[in-house]
């Protein structure tokens, strides 16, 4: 069996040979000047009219030999298209040279017109080639694609290559951001850009990356959510309605669920809250359903769920009343460290606290809840941005969004009292000290910017773990080059 290294020798003296031939492997501009969609879409017209047009691509196939051939091209916005090239057409120079040193993996451009095989296939009748780039790596067999799951995702462009649907799925990835980007910009929010580099990490409940800065000379980390301190800054500047669509980074765990950075989009609107923001989200996910899927209803792990359908509401602090006879709001480390342990719950006992413990145990409840629903109820102890209930001083005006056993979005009515934020600072800040490392760190200059004057607002969050989801893929299987570790 002839290996991939070999392979690749007898490709650079292709190269050689090309030069030899006056033919430059690597030139600089290519002359196509339509694509494989528009030949495919116009081909009725073009073969009537037998226009002569420029089409190429990668090719992915080459079959026939001698005086004619077969080769298949792809370029990325449409099926293949399939060229026919005959020693009739192209004179027995250009088509010798052509089998001689032109393999599958190349990127060519083929003069010509449609044509109608006799078996009556629609196809490209080639009248001149030109190289455009010589490949020196086989690709894979295309049959077969790459079987390693490693490899495929080290290799993610020969998988681009090879598998349509993986190539689409980056173009519905495209479309999903920007549904949001056009549904936020249709609603009056401007779209801002918040410092990646921060002193304190604030936002969320999660262990950073830290990197030093060499001109400042100073530890800085990196930040683990898309800009909510900075764009409430922005509604105490006077910008009502805010977005950021970018970068996150958390030094955690993997799972299928979970990346150590990914894409976020972040929004805040003054003068409203998470009631209005009920509605918004509905609203919103709907239209990201219908624009990237053309479709409402999906499938997850064996629960099916509609967007169309009514939302239902769960209540956080009833649900673990009645699955653990737990009360949320008086319940000791001890209470909760007994279910965990009779749920079977893994836990680092160095860091139990009654905030991880809850957390834990409703981690496990929530797997059973279809949605699509809102979770509301949860305890002011787990969430240290949110404005306290207007009924319940002991809950938080919060939800996340429930679909499928999973929360994919949150959402809550911003906490604009600066004397409760700092309080809230403060305990996290303790927790963080005892060891929590995903405790949020207080941030002293954020509340001096709310002592100006904050307006009450809504902001909500939400992952591109939404579109993995609604793909039914992993989180790593929806990145186009998730992080792998390197290689010895």
């Amino acid at each position: 069996m002839t290996s991939i290294e070999d392979i690749r020798d007898q490709r650079v003296e292709k190269v050689k040979m090309l030069i030899e031939k006056g033919i430059e492997p690597y030139p600089v501009a290519s002359n196509i000047n339509t694509t494989n969609a528009e030949f495919n879409d116009e081909f009725a017209g073009l073969l009537e009219s037998q226009k002569e047009v420029i089409v190429g691509g990668r090719i992915i196939s080459i079959r026939g030999q001698g005086k004619l051939g077969f080769v298949d091209v792809i370029d990325g916005t449409s099926e293949k298209v399939q060229c026919f090239l005959s020693l009739e057409t192209l004179g027995e120079v250009a088509i010798n040279d052509f089998f001689e040193c032109i393999d599958t993996g190349d990127f060519i451009e083929f003069s010509g017109m449609a044509y109608v095989t006799k078996r009556g296939a629609n196809a490209f009748l080639v009248k001149t080639w030109r190289l455009l780039s010589k490949s020196l790596r086989p690709l894979p067999d295309a049959f077969y694609g790459i079987e390693d799951e490693d490899e495929r995702y080290r290799k993610r462009y020969l998988d681009f290559i090879l598998n349509k649907d993986n190539r689409d799925m980056m173009k519905r990835r495209s479309i999903f951001w920007n549904t949001i980007r056009t549904f936020l910009l249709q609603r009056d929010y401007i779209e801002v850009e918040t410092p990646v580099l921060e002193n304190t990490t604030g936002g969320a409940d999660a262990r950073p990356f830290v990197t030093h800065h060499n001109a400042l000379d100073m530890d800085v980390y990196l930040r683990i959510s898309a800009g909510e301190l900075w764009q409430k800054r922005l509604l105490i500047a006077g910008l009502p309605k805010t977005f950021e669509i970018g970068r996150i980074f958390r030094n955690e765990g993997m799972s299928p669920e979970h990346a150590q950075d990914y894409t976020q989009v972040e929004f805040y609107e003054a003068y409203s809250d998470f009631t209005k923001g009920m509605e918004m989200t509905k609203e919103l996910y709907t239209k990201i359903a219908e624009e990237v899927y053309g479709k409402t209803n999906f499938e997850h792990k064996g629960l099916a769920f509609d967007l169309k359908d009514e939302w239902k509401i769960y209540d956080f602090s009833k649900i673990i009343l009645e699955q653990y006879n737990i009360d949320v709001h008086l319940a000791t480390v001890g209470d909760v460290e007994e279910e965990i342990i009779k749920a079977g719950i893994e836990y680092d006992k160095k860091t139990i606290s009654v905030e991880r413990g809850i957390d834990l145990l409703w981690k496990k409840v929530r797997k059973e809840l279809t949605g699509p629903g809102f979770l509301i109820g949860i305890p002011v102890y787990l969430e240290t941005l949110a404005k306290k209930s207007r009924d319940d001083e002991r809950v938080v005006e919060r939800f996340q969004v429930i679909l499928a056993g999973s929360e994919v979005g949150k959402g809550f009515s911003e906490l604009n009292d600066p004397i409760d934020q700092n309080e809230r600072f403060n305990i996290q800040q303790s927790l963080r000290d005892a060891g929590d490392d995903e405790a949020q760190m207080a941030d002293d200059e954020y509340v001096e910017a709310m002592e100006y004057g904050m307006p009450p607002a809504f902001g909500f969050g939400v992952s591109e773990r939404l579109f993995s989801f609604l793909e039914g893929k992993s989180l790593r299987e929806c990145q186009a080059f998730p992080l792998m570790r390197k290689r010895g």
